[in-house]
């Protein structure tokens, strides 16, 4: 049987673009002051998951919901289980849009809303692949079951509650990286050193904030210092304008009698790919270190000046490490936070995506030993081991063989830094949607993804789909 599956995708496109919109409206952002018990992470990724079913009960799929963590539909029936596993959840919008981030806006063929392309975009494609099967009445002999998480950019909560109550499928993949596909994906820690809220004198670090998720390039940074009298704080400013002036970010210094505030902006980017955006945190930090700070206060600005500004490879902290088959250990520096006086919580999130061959526990005692006793070290919360499914896979063959055959690209296996879904799997990876070329706008402003990529790739979804169940 040939089944055209690029005419029930365009078919259906008005009706997949009013779904999409209407996720893209909601803020599904992860916010922890308005957890509760009905809404774990806030209440944004509840009322996402919550949308999210009913356009599949709305469609005749049998949905439910896991306590408001996660939720899933199935269709079909079989021995084996095929999981997809796509999240609604989204990062923080932040700053620099040109539209409002929660009212989608296609301009020029684009677009553009906070999780079109991560991962709400990807994620409809999908569910529509599975819904023309259904509509079609197309034989399958496994089951389909289509899982929607709501914390995958923070810590995977969601998934670690949904699999404490619900059994794993047999296989599958998560929509939320790239074409031909991801079966590969390096181990993901973040390891955390803290700085004592001490100061001296002549120049006291009041504040230094920057970031908003360990898995972000932080974007912007704000400082608050306290000098000695009006005129150093006049030399501060003019040398901070000086600064932003011979190098690759923008800012702006505000004084205040003795008090001079710096913002600086660089460009937010995947933590997975932090070579691809501007670490505003770090660059605050290395026009700081010019200055007589003292005791926490310079060990805070000293150490990321030193060992973190672009440093993304983990060179000057000594933990490089480069796998022939996986790549090269990476090093998001996420969030900085420090405010005088505070003891136990002054902190620099830094997020490893690490390969085979070393490991979090290897990685941690090479910061003790750098950073040395005045500075601890914790591990975060959730970590991730490296994962990787051969090529000679069935489930991988047949994405990449499908793949190949719409688009005449060869398909060739990859690995990522980034963590998905994919990896909850053993046999799990993932594929798609964003098309070899694309340009790379996830987690930072101005997100998009096009429509012609969104379309296309429910097409691919819905062949790959139909040849891993029929």
């Amino acid at each position: 049987m040939t089944i055209d599956f690029k005419k029930e995708v365009e078919a259906r496109k008005e009706d997949l673009l009013a779904d999409l919109f209407t996720l893209l409206r909601i803020k599904s952002e992860r916010e922890d002051d308005k957890a509760t018990k009905e809404a774990p992470f806030g209440p944004g990724p509840v009322e996402a998951l919550e949308k999210m079913l009913e356009i599949a009960e709305r469609d005749g799929f049998k949905t439910k919901n896991v306590d408001n963590y996660a939720g899933h539909f199935d269709y079909g029936d079989g021995e084996e289980t095929l999981g997809i596993f796509g999240h609604l959840d989204v990062v923080p919008a932040g700053d620099g849009w040109d539209s409002d981030p929660y009212e989608p806006e296609i301009r020029n063929g684009k677009l553009y809303a906070r999780g079109s392309s991560d991962d709400k975009g990807p994620s409809v494609a999908a569910y529509y692949a599975v819904k023309i099967i259904k509509e079609l009445g197309l034989p399958i002999s496994k089951k389909i079951r289509f899982v929607f998480g709501t914390d995958e950019e923070s810590g995977w909560g969601d998934m670690d509650y949904y699999f404490e109550h619900e059994e794993k499928p047999d296989f599958g993949f998560s929509p939320d990286a790239y074409f031909p596909i991801i079966n590969g994906e390096k181990g993901n820690v973040t390891m955390i050193p803290h700085f004592d809220g001490t100061n001296g004198t002549s120049y006291v670090l009041v504040s230094f904030e920057a970031g908003l998720r360990e898995n972000m390039v932080p974007g912007n940074a704000v400082a608050e210092v306290k000098v000695a009298d009006a005129e150093t704080a006049e030399k501060v400013a003019a040398d901070f304008k000086n600064y932003v002036e011979n190098n690759p970010v923008s800012g702006k210094a505000e004084v205040a009698g003795t008090t001079v505030t710096l913002h600086l902006d660089g460009k937010a980017a995947h933590g997975a790919s932090p070579q691809l955006g501007t670490n505003a945190g770090t660059f605050l930090a290395v026009f700081l270190n010019n200055y007589d700070f003292d005791k926490g206060a310079r060990a805070f600005i000293e150490n990321s000046a030193a060992y973190i500004h672009e440093d993304v490879y983990g060179k000057k902290l000594g933990v490089e490490f480069d796998n022939e088959k996986m790549g090269e250990l990476t090093m998001n520096a996420g969030i900085f936070s420090f405010k005088a006086g505070q003891e136990n919580d002054n902190r620099i999130t830094l997020n490893f995506r690490y390969p085979k061959g070393t490991t979090a526990e290897e990685i941690k005692a090479k910061l003790e030993e750098l950073f040395g006793s005045e500075v601890k070290v914790t591990q975060g919360g959730h970590h991730m081991l490296p994962h990787y499914v051969p090529a000679d896979d069935p489930l991988v063959a047949t994405l990449l063989d499908t793949f190949e055959e719409h688009t005449g690209i060869k398909g060739e296996e990859k690995v990522i830094g980034g963590g998905t879904f994919g990896r909850l799997l053993e046999r799990g990876v993932a594929y798609g949607a964003q098309f070899p070329g694309f340009e790379d706008t996830m987690h930072q402003a101005n997100e998009y993804m096009s429509v012609e990529d969104i379309l296309n790739s429910a097409v691919i979804y819905a062949d790959a789909i139909y040849r891993l169940v029929k």
